[in-house]
């Protein structure tokens, strides 16, 4: 397990990654009055949460952004599955600093998260969702990016605020209502059906029928909820599947071509290099001069 700690502006940014080869558990405790909020790139987490001679327990995993208010009177645990590499950005703010920040922030705090900012009890669970495409690729890009010294630094606060202001903006579109909730389940039940058939997904008439929505509806409200168009999401899936799996497999790049679904190895590499910078035959480079 490594852990990057970062603090500005009234924040403590945790940078956590895991390739541990079996399952470990992990405590930690506030320092006082604080609003957290966990971006999960992958990995599978239960946090266990003990408060007021109760436990609660929290299954986080691939893709969920969580907010919530804890104390000093709360115990944390977690414990991180060896399935998949962990990969999760941690933010803290605590809530005696609020007063501190400019006041349009101060203000969208106090609009979208009033029972975090007011709880009632030592441990209050805010809202909870799937990132947005937007979101994953912040994440993505901390994890990814090869900055040393102050630069990386302005550039890790760069996404951290990047994070916060998507997080935001999905809270206010969820206040708006501009999806109902009925709808939103059978998009999430697309994206699962895609992610889960990565190498041989549905055509968009059979991910249709399989969700129960209408053809136009699907490809307009996914675009909407998850800012790209079902099968250049489904890229982007690819894409990053590939990129774990070269930095944390046995597979060679033919192989993690194959292995989500592109057939020609050249433009697999052209969409690879496009997307992070670097040729496939990198990485799996780099994973094997890191081990």
């Amino acid at each position: 397990m490594t852990t990057d700690i970062l603090e500005f502006n009234n924040l403590i940014v945790l940078i956590e990654q895991s390739n541990a080869s079996k399952t470990f558990v992990q405590k930690c405790e506030m320092d006082g009055d604080v609003i957290g909020f966990a971006f999960y790139g992958s990995g599978n987490v239960e946090l266990e949460i003990k408060h007021n001679g109760q436990t609660k327990y929290l299954t986080n995993t691939t893709g969920l952004a969580v907010s919530f208010f804890g104390n000093e009177k709360v115990g944390f645990s977690h414990k991180i599955a060896p399935d998949r590499p962990l990969q999760s950005i941690s933010i803290f703010a605590r809530i005696k600093t609020m007063q501190t920040l400019p006041q349009a922030e101060k203000d969208i705090f106090q609009e979208h998260l009033p029972q975090l900012l007011n709880p009632t009890e030592h441990f209050v669970k805010g809202p909870e969702f799937y990132m947005t495409r937007d979101m994953q690729n912040a994440v993505q890009k901390i994890f990814n990016n090869t900055y040393s010294g102050n630069t990386r630094i302005m550039f890790l606060k760069s996404q951290v605020n990047e994070l916060l202001s998507h997080y935001f903006a999905l809270l206010e579109s969820e206040k708006k209502g501009d999806i109902n909730s009925f709808d939103k389940d059978k998009l999430f039940q697309a994206r699962d059906i895609v992610i889960n058939n990565i190498s041989k997904p549905p055509s968009l008439n059979e991910l249709s029928k399989l969700v129960g929505l209408n053809n136009n509806k699907l490809k307009t409200k996914f675009r909407e909820l998850f800012g790209l168009p079902v099968f250049k999401y489904l890229q982007e899936e690819r894409l990053s599947k590939a990129y774990e799996l070269l930095g944390n497999s046995e597979m060679g790049v033919q192989e993690t071509a194959w292995y989500v679904g592109y057939e020609s190895l050249s433009s697999f590499s052209n969409a690879f290099q496009k997307k992070f910078g670097v040729r496939p035959n990198e990485v799996k480079q780099n994973s094997f001069s890191n081990k």
